[in-house]
This record gives C-alpha cells, structure tokens and sequence, in this order.
C-alpha cells in the first residue's frame, strides 16, 4: 500500500464546512461540525485502508512489483482551506498527524500511531517545518510521503517522534505495489496503474459485511496487478478491450480474496448485489458483460481456488490463473485515469 499522497487534497466537504466556520465565527458548534466532518472522512478512509492492507499484503508472494511498506497514512492541516481551524477542531499542535495506521501492518500493530496524533519528526526530519505553497494545496504532505517512502527503502526502521515527544519505530513488510486513496465527493471506483481511487461516496461504503466490500478493492486491485493500463494504452480504449480487461479483473478477484484471508465465494455475492441495483439494463455500462454474466465468470473461478487453496494453502494465480489478454506491464503509461469501474 505504503503513504499516498494528496487525501485530503480535495477534502470539498471540510472546505464547505471550515469556509463557514470563517464566515460565521470560529464557534464550539460549528467546530465540532468540522470536527465530525473530517471524522467521518476518516472513518471511511480507514475501512479502505484496512482492507487495501490486507488484499496487497496477502498477495506480496505473487506480485512482481513490491514495495516495502508500513501501512501509514499522515494528513497535513496545510491540505485545508484553514489551517488553523482544522487544528483547533482536531486538538493539534502539529500540521502533520496521523490520518490512518492500517490494521495489521506495522502501524496498526505498533498502537501509537492513533488517528490525529501530532507528528513532529520522522527520522531526522521535521516535516512541520517545511515551507508550504499555500493553504490548501497537496505538496508539503506529498514531500512527506515520498520522504517515508524512499526511508522504508533503507535497511532497518524509521522512527517517527510524535508531537508529546515520545517515539515509535516501524520496520517495514513487502507489500504489492498500489497505493489506496479515499476521493471526497465521489461515487466512482477506479484503478489506474499504480493506485486504486474509491470515492467516499461509494455505495459500497454502507455494506457491513467487510467481505464483499473487499470484493470492490479487489477488482480495482486486480487491474494493477494484471497491468491493464499499460495494456490498454497500447491497444486502445475500444469497447472491446476494456470489456476484456473488466472480465479478466472479475475473474481475478476472489483469487486475491483468497490469499487475503476474506471468503472468495463473496466477490461472487458482491457482484449480485451490486448487479441488482446498480447495474440493469438501459443503465449498464456496454463496456462491462452484464452483472449476471459476471457473476457467472467469478463463480466459475471459484472451484480451482477452493482446490487450491486445499492442496497448497494459497490461490497463486500467476501460475494457475488464466489470462484473456497478454498483458505488457513495461509498456508506457498515458497521463489519464484508465478509468475502471
């Protein structure tokens, strides 16, 4: 997974809310509104990276791209329109704290790294420090991020000293290489090579069965993991290619389920009950085979998963996975989303 960049960059529902608190007055009400406003952001931030941690550390023995990881996540109240009131709201005497610390990676099983607990160094660094372009942009807390991630590449821990002056070490774990980013105001779930984009308004977010919410980050996941974008850069966006690619995802997604841990028969009940819904006749997308044809395609995967993770304990799915397409990861990227849904 490792630290993404950018969160918070356009947190369009915390601006509303700190614009008013500066028109109305910086009053307890209107502070605790912010207060639970950036709460809930995080709240759905956190069951995302919880289940991003999962899925890309569950399936690092099969990925051949990896990267040292230790599951972090920090904010910087420079993201915000105002700075100052997001602090006072939150109770920091830092810009940067902690957004999320996934569960079951270094950071989730360290217990120090609590949601909104100030951070005032990271290693010989005090990121705080750091001059920032203006107030709202993503910069400084990306400069952050890129510093973690290049740290986790040297041998040993980075430690991190936090705002009361106590200190934390993480050492990091392989993980597959995407990144996991919650997008404010969106409905969409997409992929695009290196990271998966699910927007904070995504239905899926009102699921509680976390299995089936898992089967979502699955199938973006697998877009990465399968090369997609690259692919679908050099062979075009034709209706056909992408439906190839989407099939291929579909299949591959109680495959990753599997080795996470989470029932892959629920990438199959995720699919019906994303189907019924969201995706019926004038309203499915021509891109994608219909939900019930795609519930047929997983369900067909889900036999040699379940012998395999008998005989072998894990569904390794480059070797017994098979693919539709022939798929060129070095191939070059184009700077647009490839856009997957």
């Amino acid at each position: 997974m490792g630290p993404v960049c950018g969160l918070l960059c356009a947190f369009g529902a915390v601006a509303l809310l700190t614009a008013s608190v500066s028109a109305s007055g910086a009053n307890d009400k209107r502070i605790k509104k912010l207060r639970e406003a950036i709460e809930e952001f995080q709240t759905r931030d956190q069951r995302l990276q919880d289940v991003g941690w999962r899925l890309v550390r569950g399936n690092a023995a099969f990925c051949e791209n990896r990267i040292p990881s230790v599951g972090l996540q920090l904010q910087d109240t420079a993201s915000y329109g105002r700075p100052d009131l997001v602090s006072t709201a939150l109770g920091l005497t830092t810009a940067f704290a902690v957004q999320t610390a996934a569960r079951g990676s270094p950071a989730g099983e360290a217990g120090t790294f609590t949601r909104n607990r100030g951070v005032a160094r990271m290693g010989n660094v005090d990121p705080n420090t750091w001059e920032a372009a203006r107030a709202g942009s993503w910069q400084r807390l990306t400069r952050a991020h890129n510093w973690i991630d290049e740290a986790l590449k040297k041998p040993g821990a980075v430690t991190f000293v936090f705002a009361d002056g106590s200190q934390s070490a993480l050492t990091p774990v392989p993980v597959c290489a995407t990144r996991f980013e919650l997008a404010s105001h969106s409905t969409r779930a997409l992929s695009e090579g290196k990271r998966v984009v699910i927007g904070e308004r995504f239905p899926a977010f009102e699921w509680e069965e976390e299995d089936e919410f898992a089967g979502v980050v699955a199938h973006e996941l697998a877009h990465n993991l399968l090369g997609h974008r690259a692919w679908l850069d050099r062979e075009g966006r034709k209706r056909r290619a992408i439906r190839l690619t989407e099939r291929e995802a579909d299949r591959l997604m109680p495959w990753l389920m599997a080795n996470a841990g989470y029932d892959p028969e629920a990438a199959y009940r995720f699919m019906v009950r994303w189907g019924k819904k969201y995706d019926r006749g004038l309203f499915r997308k021509r891109t994608h085979d219909g939900w019930d044809e795609r519930a047929e395609f997983i369900a067909a995967e889900l036999p040699l998963i379940a012998e395999l993770m008998e005989r072998e304990g894990k569904a390794d799915w480059p070797v017994h996975f098979r693919r539709e397409i022939e798929a060129d990861p070095g191939a070059s990227a184009s700077k647009d989303l490839a856009r997957h849904d």
